[in-house]
């Protein structure tokens, strides 16, 4: 799939000022704030890893109205909620194209119906499920479509951390390897698929060396 790339690291938590200070506490920098997503009733604080990949946390925004449907990334599932009350978590990743018709169409999954989201001025397409649920657990991406020229890390501050990699553990990891295949075997970064309990965990070079996020 021509120009499929990893695009960002969602890292989930119970309540937003939290994530940020354990994200914070475990890559030695400040994760500066994002902004709210109105449509979906969360929150979110943004670090670039080195344009065009970033880590976003986010949360339900507590000031927010309810948006009348499950919000995305799973934040609504028993089973999430559950496991981000013990702490923030790596729950998901989104892989970024540039036609997002196109690249559903090629996928062997459903990510879910294309919706256009905004957060203040900035506006992008995005696929979320119906029923706001993680696929495969968020070890199959969900993808987006930026306007052409446009992409958040270019208004966020420089960061000295950068995504050195990704693995995408699953008892049977063939089909995770096999769900992924259309978009091609470069995504910017290394993307691994390994045996084992389901999760993801990201390396990430920080000031004070090699982190894992999970």
């Amino acid at each position: 799939m021509t120009g499929a790339r990893l695009d960002h690291l969602v890292v989930a938590a119970a309540d937003l000022a939290a994530g940020v200070a354990w994200t914070e506490a475990r890559l030695g920098v400040a994760v500066p704030a994002g902004g709210v997503h109105p449509r979906m009733g969360t929150r979110n604080h943004l670090l670039s890893l080195g344009p065009p990949r970033y880590l976003e946390v986010i949360a339900v925004d507590p000031a927010a109205a309810a948006p009348g449907r499950p919000r995305w990334f799973g934040l609504d599932e028993p089973a999430v909620v559950a496991r981000i009350a013990a702490r923030p978590r790596l729950v998901h990743w989104v892989v970024a194209v540039d036609d997002l018709e196109a690249a559903v169409a090629r996928l062997p999954y459903d990510p879910g119906t294309i919706h256009e989201m905004t957060r203040g001025d900035l506006v992008w397409r995005i696929t979320i499920p119906d029923d706001g649920r993680l696929i495969a657990g968020g070890l199959l991406p969900t993808l987006i479509e930026w306007p052409a020229g446009v992409h958040p890390t270019a208004r966020m501050p420089p960061s000295p951390c950068r995504l050195a990699g990704l693995v995408l553990r699953y008892p049977e990891p063939a089909r995770i390897a096999a769900a992924l295949a259309p978009l091609g075997p470069d995504l910017g970064v290394p993307v691994a698929v390994a045996e084992g309990p389901a999760g993801l965990a990201a390396t990430i070079e920080t000031p004070g060396g090699t982190v894992v996020v999970d």
